[in-house]
């Protein structure tokens, strides 16, 4: 018997569903700048909890108070959710700053977002997104730690958020699209091929497995549940999780929708482009955006490398997810999922 798939409309008519040669023409609608209030805000928070001994892994909102921003930050939880997908906020002076007090600052408003949650098996909360000379190659390496072009992805969390500490000397440049707009232009041109990418593809998980759970995990690249179309996105993944003898073997009409779904990520007209520069902050709605990043060359020096913080938050008020997404996320439960956790992780902070 074949299997049954509800697929969504044949047009998701959405803010999330943008086009990025539109959204490129206004800059207003995704950038925001911090005051000088709210910088003051954020640093004397931030000063406050370095005081205390508590541990930067366990942050809540509660420890990092922020009167000023509470209402700016609740309003961009919800354009995330129900927005554009994504936004970029400037003016964090962070060469002024240890990197711990960045990372402070960082994570306070996080805690007002959302849970933050382990990015490896090492359980970091707080991930640190440079090139340390990983084999892009390697099937236990992750792509962030390389200088080589990412390609289009969702990472494992409701929202991923980055601050630039440093900048490469070349390159480097961040890429989103939207999912829901490469499914609009598949479901006008091949329904064929987009009926194939709601079918059980398998991810490698790169060597970070769960207790009880296969290397690879199977989640359909696009997902349509309780009227909303959820992207799960990584294709070097899918193509290492080939090797495994029990993977779902892709033929070649799935490798054509992969090839098409990849080539209209790739397309100007979809995408946006942006650097981000140092103090910058961008937030990304992971169930209806992919993003990317370009190669990079970097400084000579270490100490001047190209350098971001990431979190992966958990999402209060966030939409339903299909029971499939446990396998990734441990949990579907709303505010309370996402992230690595294997048999020996341990949350914590390296701020190094």
């Amino acid at each position: 018997m074949n299997r049954v798939i509800e697929l969504p409309p044949k047009s998701i008519v959405k803010p999330s569903a943008w086009i990025g040669e539109n959204v490129a023409k206004n800059p207003e609608q995704w950038i925001e700048t911090f005051s000088a209030a709210e910088i003051t805000e954020l640093e004397l928070a931030a000063d406050k909890f370095m005081n205390t001994e508590k541990d930067i892994a366990f942050i809540t909102k509660e420890d990092f108070p922020l009167a000023r921003l509470r209402n700016k930050l609740e309003k961009l939880r919800n354009s995330l959710i129900s927005g554009l997908g994504f936004k970029l906020i400037k003016g964090l002076p962070v060469k002024d700053y240890s990197q711990a007090k960045a990372a402070t600052i960082f994570c306070g408003i996080g805690a007002h977002l959302g849970k933050a949650n382990s990015q490896n098996a090492m359980g970091h909360i707080l991930g640190h997104v440079r090139d340390i000379g990983a084999d892009a190659d390697d099937t236990k390496a992750r792509i962030y730690q390389t200088s080589k072009r990412q390609t289009f992805h969702t990472d494992s969390a409701d929202v991923v958020g980055l601050l630039c500490l440093k900048t490469a000397k070349e390159g480097g440049k961040s890429l989103l699209v939207s999912t829901e707009t490469i499914y609009n232009e598949m479901s006008k041109t091949r329904p064929d091929l987009v009926a194939l990418l709601f079918d059980p593809i398998a991810t490698d998980r790169r060597g970070e497995i769960p207790q009880g759970e296969k290397p690879f995990f199977e989640i359909p690249v696009l997902n349509w549940y309780k009227g909303h179309l959820t992207g799960m996105y990584q294709r070097q993944y899918i193509d290492s999780a080939q090797r495994f003898p029990d993977a779902m073997k892709l033929t070649d009409k799935h490798i054509e929708a992969l090839d098409m779904f990849d080539q209209l990520a790739n397309d100007p007209r979809l995408h946006i482009a942006m650097q981000l520069e140092v103090g910058d902050l961008q937030f990304v709605y992971n169930h209806s955006q992919l993003h990317d990043r370009t190669g990079f060359i970097d400084w000579p020096d270490r100490k001047d490398r190209r350098h971001l913080l990431r979190l992966w938050l958990s999402m209060p008020g966030d939409r339903s997810l299909p029971d499939c997404f446990a396998q990734r996320f441990g949990s579907t439960d709303i505010g309370n999922r996402g992230g690595i956790i294997t048999k020996d992780t341990k949350l914590n902070v390296p701020l190094d």
